[in-house]
């Protein structure tokens, strides 16, 4: 079952999605890659509260110092991408071709910032897992599912751009 809940942010609404344990979607409103959510059933659940939290905090500003359960779903590929996605810190930025040389020394396994790039991409948990952190490699604004107006706000939110 697929549990949902709405939040409504500065950049509009959010929808959560839940596997009732952890939360395995963060999406804005009509994203690109938003999921077909049926048949999914709006619940209160104690997660949402939590998520909610998380989200009024960063967005007032302030760097959260919790983080919700999390299980999102991907290859062992994408949820290595996203496992280092988590580890940039607030109000910072890296770009695809750092995160292929981090996967490389750590498997021994050439990457390409193309393929980083595309699991960047399908991230589900955005913001919370900050996709929006990652540059193109001149330090331009590349492709974010929300938009690129809520990632270059996202990253003024931080911070990490002017």
């Amino acid at each position: 079952m697929i549990y949902t809940a709405h939040y409504n942010s500065p950049l509009g609404g959010i929808t959560l999605t839940s596997d009732g344990m952890a939360l395995t979607g963060l999406y804005f409103d009509g994203e690109r890659d938003f999921p077909d959510l049926s048949p999914g059933r709006k619940k209160d659940l104690p997660l949402f509260g939590d998520v909610m939290r998380w989200l009024d905090l960063y967005f007032d500003g302030k760097e959260p110092d919790f983080s919700p359960a999390l299980n999102p779903t991907g290859t062992a590929f994408q949820m290595s991408v996203w496992a280092i996605l988590r580890t940039i810190p607030y109000g910072e930025t890296t770009n695809y071709g750092a995160i292929a040389k981090r996967l490389e020394k750590k498997t021994g396994k050439r990457m390409s910032a193309q393929a980083v790039g595309g699991a960047v991409g399908r991230n589900p948990i955005s913001i919370i897992v900050p996709c929006h952190r990652v540059i193109g490699a001149n330090g331009s604004l590349t492709g974010y599912a929300g938009g690129l107006d809520k990632k270059e706000y996202l990253l003024e939110l931080e911070g990490a751009i002017d």
